[in-house]
């Protein structure tokens, strides 16, 4: 880490160099490309799957991509009036036109009765494209949209919705992202005195890592298949915690700097403590996106690379082109005030004092109250997560302004609710008996409480499969629905399919999407299982310990329990909704809980190691037997309560810093429009307040003044065993000694090198881990 720091600062122009050129390549080569993002997905063993699979063989023509366009009559006119019915007729002459429509299917045709609202006010027509949805580009979606609000007027209002018409009307995160930046900026402010150069430097690294992993992400859809919100959430993502990184980095290096450090001295020690933070944070949030990969879901792997790409060239730039640029910057790391009293004045050695040395002490002297009362809270918090339901978004919780939503409440009113959500009966026919028992499917499925009708069965060209659209007679959101997908499934189609051929499947985007969130549901408590052991065998090898990984495991499991537990109240059951300009209730996002975990176990892993790091280094300093940790008695007691409650002074304000910054980061998203990401920016700003302000300021610190010298207790056969990853700074013998590397001098020394100077290096020495 010293070498790498120094040759980043020694070389700082051609670091600069080198990432500028990086990302000049990067940006040409995705631009010369345009990105193929793609929804699709594969659930392997399922009903759905094996819906699609039979569609995708047999009947190709039923299994494209297909979008509507909806009219609402208004003043008293209707769908059959002949100035509605000229409009309509017109713009879907136009419609047709558009490249890439393959069919038209109009409410005005002979077969278009069925496509009337019983009031004559509502109708829609189909449009059926000549290619897969992946590959109906935002173009093309727009054309349509063009051409069929050519009939938009003041007795006829027209609307559009599908999955093209969805994509193409995302808006991303772009003002949330401005919105979280300048937030960010003014926490930095803070946190670094005003500096105004320090407090850049941290977004200004950030920014760089997401523009070549933005690019990365658009080059990689054309290998795989990469989900369209995967750039939104790689940005959230990369955002957060690039800029904790960078905060980091640099007040570490500040710290070295007002405590008369040269400048390079000062970029070598922040790397070589801080940045050993940062890399172990990195790698593990990485390794638990990458971990998702084990749940067997294709829509995940996407998402999760595109995530792991954002994070691990975040923690790249912090490394490598942060400490180049602080090369740059000299003494306007700090603010003019700090320069002139570190003239005046000369270096000072960090002290411990402050709000959070008062803090520390407070949670020491009612560590058991403290320890109940704040389990009590994070308890209570999540307790909403007993009524998790799992989902998917629909045009319904689109922003009321949109087109999609419009189409979606225009349908739902002239057709019923079930009709943005119909089902698929898909029956795999082997002779002409299958055919007769599809149709008696059929006829017990629309006398099956909940179904509101069902079409007549279309048999495929080859006369292998037979396909029939149900509507239930409830949303897709709703519970009912997915009973109604149940009891299909369980209840009214085996009794018919026994004793034949016939094999009927119950498939079509509800369905899919039901599927999506049972096997998440089934895999989520796995996975969570398995992070959390990797989360246990890590710190244990990081802190050579067993109680103090225990306790991290517990509290994260704590930390997204609680995370979870808000989401749901907000999100589903609407707590405080309106609140946060939320109106649509409906099921979480399933693939949202995997992802809060991941990025949370990265983040409390990071919050958690910076904290019990600075907590270990005063036990360590304590210590009369460095090698041989003294873990009972009087005097190791002592030492366990002033190592904590120093570490904890030393350690709160950055900690404090950083999780405002993410909070302020995340929070934004909550102006994107976008359900998911509103979803997302809010569990996890939600999950970062928490764990900072509940967990790791008040019940990790009291959990372990409770526990005593046996925090850094270890049994000697596990010692030996298990590898040894300290994050702690390591002498290369290889490295000529530097200033802030020299010992402390003792009280008494007399030799000519017990200078002023060297006691102060003394203190920086002795107070190393001090933070802003």
């Amino acid at each position: 880490m010293k070498r790498m720091a120094r040759f980043s600062f020694q070389h700082r122009r051609l670091v600069l160099a080198g990432w500028l050129l990086t990302a000049v390549i990067v940006l040409g080569l995705s631009s010369g490309s345009p990105s193929k993002f793609n929804d699709s997905f594969n659930l392997p063993g399922t009903d759905s799957q094996a819906a699609v699979s039979l569609l995708t063989q047999n009947f190709p023509a039923a299994s494209g991509e297909g979008d509507q366009v909806v009219f609402q009559a208004s003043h008293g006119a209707t769908i059959r009036s002949p100035a509605v019915r000229t409009a309509a007729t017109a713009a879907l002459a136009r419609v047709a036109k558009v490249p890439g429509v393959d069919a038209v299917g109009s409410p005005y045709g002979k077969t278009g009765s069925a496509q009337i609202s019983r009031d004559g006010t509502v109708a829609f027509a189909t449009v059926t494209w000549n290619k897969v949805d992946a590959n109906v580009t935002n173009a093309d979606a727009l054309n349509l949209v063009h051409a069929a609000e050519s009939a938009d007027g003041s007795s006829l209002h027209v609307s559009l919705g599908g999955d093209a018409i969805s994509n193409q009307e995302a808006a991303g995160p772009g003002l949330s992202v401005l919105v979280g930046v300048i937030a960010a900026f003014v926490i930095l402010l803070v946190v670094v005195g005003g500096a105004f150069l320090a407090a850049l430097m941290p977004l200004l690294t950030a920014g760089l890592a997401l523009a070549i992993a933005t690019s990365l992400i658009g080059l990689l859809t054309h290998a795989m298949n990469v989900p369209t919100v995967s750039t939104d959430l790689a940005i959230l993502i990369g955002l957060g915690v690039g800029v904790d990184y960078g905060l980091f980095i640099i007040s570490r290096y500040r710290s070295g700097v007002k405590a008369g450090l040269s400048h390079e001295a000062a970029a070598t020690q922040a790397v070589n403590t801080s940045g050993r933070t940062v890399l172990f944070a990195g790698i593990t949030v990485c390794i638990a996106l990458l971990g998702q990969f084990a749940l067997g879901v294709s829509f995940l792997h996407g998402l999760s690379i595109a995530s792991a790409i954002a994070v691990a060239l975040t923690m790249a730039t912090s490394l490598t082109f942060l400490p180049a640029m602080l090369g740059f910057l000299g003494p306007k790391v700090l603010s003019r005030r700090e320069r002139t009293a570190l003239t005046t004045h000369g270096p000072v050695a960090g002290k411990t004092t402050g709000f959070w040395l008062g803090w520390a002490k407070l949670v020491e002297a009612r560590k058991g109250l403290v320890a109940i009362a704040a389990v009590a809270i994070m308890v209570l918090i999540a307790v909403p997560i007993t009524q998790l339901r799992l989902g998917a978004s629909d045009a319904s919780t689109d922003p009321a302004g949109s087109t999609t939503h419009q189409a979606y409440t225009t349908l739902a009113r002239g057709f019923g609710p079930g009709f943005n959500g119909p089902l698929q009966l898909v029956g795999h026919l082997s002779s002409p008996a299958d055919a007769a028992r599809f149709n008696r499917v059929i006829d017990v499925a629309a006398r099956t409480p909940g179904v509101a009708s069902v079409t007549p069965a279309v048999i495929s060209p080859n006369g292998n499969v037979a396909l029939s659209t149900l509507y239930p007679s409830t949303s897709p959101q709703s519970k009912q629905t997915v009973a109604l997908v149940n009891n299909l499934r369980r209840q009214v189609i085996p009794p018919i399919e026994k004793g034949s051929s016939l094999a009927v499947h119950v498939g079509g985007e509800t369905a899919t999407n039901i599927d999506f969130s049972h096997v998440l549901s089934t895999k989520l408590p796995l996975f969570i299982a398995v992070v959390v052991l990797l989360s246990f065998l890590l710190l244990t090898a990081v802190f050579r310990s067993l109680l103090i990984p225990l306790v991290a495991s517990v509290m994260n499991l704590l930390s997204i329990g609680a995370a979870l537990g808000a989401l749901n109240a907000v999100f589903n059951l609407g707590w405080g909704a309106s609140l946060l300009g939320l109106t649509a209730k409906g099921p979480i996002d399933a693939f949202i809980p995997v992802l809060m975990f991941s990025v949370l176990f990265g983040l409390s892993t990071d919050y958690e190691v910076y904290l019990v790091s600075r907590i270990q280094e005063e036990w360590q300093h304590l210590n009369p037997t460095r090698g041989h940790p003294l873990t009972t008695g009087v005097l190791a007691t002592q030492h366990n309560h002033q190592a904590i409650t120093t570490g904890q002074a030393k350690s709160g304000k950055i900690i404090a810093g950083a999780a405002l910054i993410m909070v302020l980061v995340f929070g934004s998203f909550l102006l994107s429009g976008d359900r998911v990401l509103e979803e997302f920016g809010f569990g996890l700003a939600f999950a970062v307040l928490i764990d900072a302000l509940i967990i790791r300021t008040l019940l990790v610190p009291a959990i372990m003044h409770r526990i005593g010298p046996a925090n850094w207790a270890m049994p000697a056969w596990l010692d030996r065993i298990v590898p040894n990853l300290s994050i702690e700074a390591t002498d290369d013998p290889a490295d000529p000694p530097q200033a802030d590397e020299l010992p402390p001098a003792r009280a008494g020394d007399l030799e000519p090198t017990d200078t002023p100077e060297r006691r102060v290096l003394a203190g920086v020495s002795s107070s190393s881990t001090t933070d802003e």
